[in-house]
């Protein structure tokens, strides 16, 4: 932790993916844009002490993915969750509370998934039970939310703040909350945090259509190569125009969801058209030359209506809960292939737009005020109550244990006996799983690459 030199937020995010780097990062930068407590909406934006914590695991970023993102901190280091619990429970070196009692940070954002998430809970509070003092502690989703709400949601409960990226979405978690009985004073309405970017302009004369690949929407082979198959097509049909196919990870990288069928190994041997490109990259830099932005259902749609760029979701294989495309009923995006070839360009309907925090315009900028102020609350009071997530060995003793012990803790949150070893060996187990999966698709060099040090490391122990 860098030492302290201004009244800048010290901030931790812990992290486990590329995609969920990237959100933790900026809304850590959101919240700092204007210092909680001030009057002045003038108030000069102050980056916040930043540090970074990598969860290790299947989807752990590489250095590339990284360097994608584009956020960079402080301090990124790769840790797991004991890890990460000893680092955030340590007193900073420049803490007006010294001793035990003064945290290390002033705001821990968890950019995980649901079961990471609520065994970081328990783990702090386990850590920082009887602290006088501890971090705010934020999380919520990097985008659209259509599968496992109540799932995800009672897995994120104990947090501090929960942010939603919606007024939408706001409703609905506060509804999920209420209907178990749980508090729902955590859930405060924002917006992703990574929007932005120059708005279309018709007038521009490019002539751009991009496609954004998802790893796991559509899964089946069959249905990844009929989307490949339609968008090859559109290109011939076209060929004044560019079509780029924009990926999420090179062969051998992972996301949060694993992709069992890399559009780039379903391409080779086919006869593609000049006009026909794969591109990786920054998604926004890629909306810069796009006049039209085609997928199943990423949240690459919605940075596209941010910026007012023809938005298209596709119905080819229906409206299925499964795909995530229902999360667009209404939103007058929805489209086919079939009509996306013969010229149709969908115009978004403006309620729904403002509904999803996406509405192009000023409003974007004061997305975050509900939330610095709610922050702001939390950072003057004296002292903060404990950690109390919803899930309990009360509530859900068949179900939270087991979610624990995937991160190496008791039921009490506590770390178990041996953690650091066993953490080892289940990376070793990840690893062997993972280079498998690379040998079945050809990458065996990269799947080499990687066991080869996990079983020097386990030579060692």
């Amino acid at each position: 932790m860098p030492s302290r030199t201004d009244s800048r937020l010290r901030i931790a995010v812990l992290a486990d993916s590329d995609t969920r780097w990237k959100w933790g990062a900026l809304t850590a930068r959101r919240l700092a844009e204007q210092a909680p407590g001030t009057d002045s909406a003038a108030t000069a934006p102050s980056a916040p002490e930043l540090d970074g914590f990598l969860l290790r695991g299947r989807a752990t970023p590489t250095p590339r993915q990284l360097a994608e993102v584009g956020v960079a901190a402080d301090a990124l280091r790769e840790v797991t969750m004991a890890q990460f619990l000893d680092a955030v429970a340590e007193s900073g070196p420049h803490d007006a509370t010294p001793g035990p009692s003064g945290p290390a940070y002033d705001v821990i954002v968890l950019a995980l998934v649901g079961g990471a998430a609520q065994a970081a809970l328990h783990g702090l509070a386990a850590r920082l039970r009887g602290r006088a003092r501890r971090p705010v502690i934020v999380t919520g989703y990097v985008g659209v939310v259509y599968e496992k709400l109540a799932d995800g949601l009672l897995l994120r409960h104990g947090a501090d703040i929960v942010l939603a990226n919606s007024r939408h979405d706001a409703g609905r978690f506060r509804a999920v909350y209420e209907g178990v009985g749980a508090d729902a004073s955590a859930v405060t309405e924002a917006a992703l945090p990574f929007l932005g970017g120059s708005a279309y302009a018709a007038e521009t004369g490019r002539d751009t259509v991009v496609f954004a690949a998802q790893p796991s929407v559509p899964e089946s082979r069959a249905d990844r190569r009929y989307l490949l198959d339609r968008l090859v097509g559109h290109a011939r049909l076209h060929p004044e125009r560019e079509v780029v196919l924009k990926l999420r990870s090179k062969p051998g990288e992972h996301t949060t969801h694993i992709e069992e069928h890399p559009f780039q190994k379903l391409a080779k041997g086919m006869d593609l058209p000049p006009n026909f490109s794969l591109a990786y990259g920054n998604m926004g830099e890629v909306l810069d030359r796009a006049d039209l932005l085609v997928t199943v259902s990423s949240t690459a749609a919605l940075e596209s209506l941010h910026r007012s760029v023809p938005t298209a979701v596709l119905t080819d294989l229906g409206v299925r809960e499964v795909l995530g495309n229902h999360h667009f009923l209404g939103s007058g995006c929805l489209a086919s292939w079939d009509r996306l070839d013969a010229g149709h360009r969908p115009a978004p309907d403006p309620e729904w737009l403002a509904a999803q925090g996406v509405a192009p315009g000023d409003a974007y900028h004061r997305a975050f005020d509900q939330v610095r102020a709610r922050l702001g609350e939390l950072l003057a009071a004296r002292s903060l109550p404990p950690i109390a997530p919803y899930y309990t060995a009360a509530t859900a003793p068949g179900y939270l244990p087991g979610i624990l012990a995937r991160h190496h803790l008791a039921p009490d949150g506590t770390p178990l006996p041996g953690a650091a070893p066993a953490a080892e060996r289940t990376g070793l187990r990840r690893v062997i799983r993972d280079a498998v999966r690379d040998a079945a698709r050809g990458a065996y060099r990269h799947g080499v690459q990687r066991v080869a040090p996990v079983i020097r490391r386990m030579g060692e122990l």
